[in-house]
C-alpha cells in the first residue's frame, strides 16, 4: 500500500472510473477520493503516530515561511512551541478540534500531493485584519515545467460522516469556488512574503505572481484549481478494530467508497443550482480519515498544547 507517512492509502482513484458503467450517478472525472487509514499496535489504534504527525506538520500552517525559515537550525520543540503559541484551540464557527483537521489536511498536502504551504492559515487567522477566512487550506502545486496548480482546501473533524454532515462542506466548497473568493485568496498569496521561501527559483515565482493577479480572468484560474476536502470523522469501524485486518479495510473501504459517491452526488446536484462557470474544469479531491474518538483526540491536544503554551 502507498503511505503518507506512516499512514496507509487505502482507496485513491477517480470515482467516475468505479461508476461511469452506472448512469444512475451524477460523478465527474474530476471527482477523486483519497482514502487514509492509522494502523493498530498491541490491539489498539496507533494513537502515538496520529499524534506525531499532527505535531511534526503543525508548523505548516502554524508559522509563517519566514518563521519557519528562522527556526530552522532550532531544535523541534522549539518549532513546536512557536506553532502552539498561534492556535486558536478553539473556534468560534466550528467548535472544538477544526484545527487538528487543518493541520492534518496541511501534512497530507505535504507528503502526498508534495504542496507548497504559500498561506498558512492558522498563523494569519491571528492576523488583527483577519485575513485569513476562506479556505482552510492555501497551496501551491508546482508541475516539472515551471507551472503550477492552486489548491484550495476544506478540512472539517465531525462525530461522523452521515448524509447530513455532506452538506456543511459542500456549502463550503462552493463558498471556496466562487469569483469573489478566489480573488481573495489570490490577493493574500500574492501580498505576503511567504510565497518568497516556499518557490526559491525567481522565474517560477514571478510566473505564479503574474498569473494570480486580479486582472487574470477567474475562468483561467479555475482551470488550474484544485480543492482537497478533508473529512477526518470518528468512525465505529474503527473504534471496533484491533488490527489491520483484510476484513478491516473491505468494510472501511466499502464505507468510504459510499460516502463519497453520496457526497459527490449532493455536491454536482448543487452545481445544477449553482451553475459556477468553469467547474468542469476543477478538480475535487474528497479525503477521508477515520479515527476511534473524536472526543479522546481533541481533549489530548487541547490540553497538550495548553500545557506547552503554559510552559513557553
Amino acid at each position: 500500500m502507498q503511505k503518507i507517512g506512516n499512514f496507509d492509502i487505502i482507496i485513491n482513484t477517480s470515482l467516475w472510473e468505479i461508476n461511469q458503467t452506472s448512469p444512475a450517478f451524477n460523478l465527474n472525472k474530476n471527482d477523486f477520493i483519497l482514502s487514509v487509514i492509522n494502523g493498530f499496535e498491541d490491539g489498539r489504534w496507533r494513537k502515538s503516530e496520529f499524534r506525531k504527525f499532527i505535531f511534526d506538520n503543525i508548523a505548516q500552517t502554524g508559522l509563517s515561511a519566514e518563521d519557519r525559515d528562522n527556526l530552522y537550525y532550532e531544535s523541534p520543540y522549539t518549532i513546536l512551541t512557536e506553532s502552539i503559541k498561534n492556535l486558536r484551540l478553539v473556534d468560534k464557527d466550528n467548535g472544538k478540534g477544526s484545527e487538528i483537521a487543518e493541520i492534518v489536511l496541511y501534512g497530507i498536502m505535504r507528503y502526498h500531493y508534495h504542496a507548497l504551504p504559500v498561506v498558512p492559515k492558522i498563523f494569519y487567522k491571528q492576523n488583527p485584519q483577519d485575513n485569513a477566512k476562506g479556505a482552510d487550506s492555501v497551496h501551491i502545486v508546482l508541475d516539472d515545467k515551471g507551472d503550477f496548480s492552486l489548491w484550495l482546501g476544506e478540512a472539517k473533524f465531525y462525530n461522523d460522516i452521515a448524509d447530513d454532515r455532506m452538506y456543511e462542506p459542500i456549502k463550503s466548497v462552493f463558498d471556496t469556488i466562487s469569483t469573489d473568493k478566489i480573488k481573495k485568496e489570490n490577493s493574500i498569496i500574492t501580498s505576503i512574503k511567504d510565497l518568497e521561501y516556499v518557490i526559491t527559483d525567481p522565474n517560477v515565482r514571478k510566473n505564479v505572481q503574474t498569473i494570480l493577479r486580479r486582472d487574470t480572468t477567474i475562468d483561467e484560474i479555475r482551470k488550474r484549481l484544485h480543492i482537497p476536502i478533508l473529512l477526518l470523522h470518528e468512525c465505529k469501524i474503527t473504534n471496533d478494530a484491533t488490527e489491520l485486518t483484510e476484513a478491516y479495510l473491505n468494510d472501511i473501504k466499502e464505507y468510504h467508497l459510499n460516502r463519497a459517491q453520496k457526497y459527490f452526488v449532493l455536491q454536482n446536484n448543487k452545481q445544477k443550482k449553482e451553475n459556477i462557470y468553469g467547474y468542469e474544469h476543477i478538480q475535487f479531491h474528497l479525503i477521508l480519515f477515520p479515527v476511534p474518538q473524536k472526543k479522546d483526540i481533541v481533549n489530548w491536544f487541547i490540553e497538550r498544547a495548553k500545557q506547552i503554551k503554559e510552559d513557553a
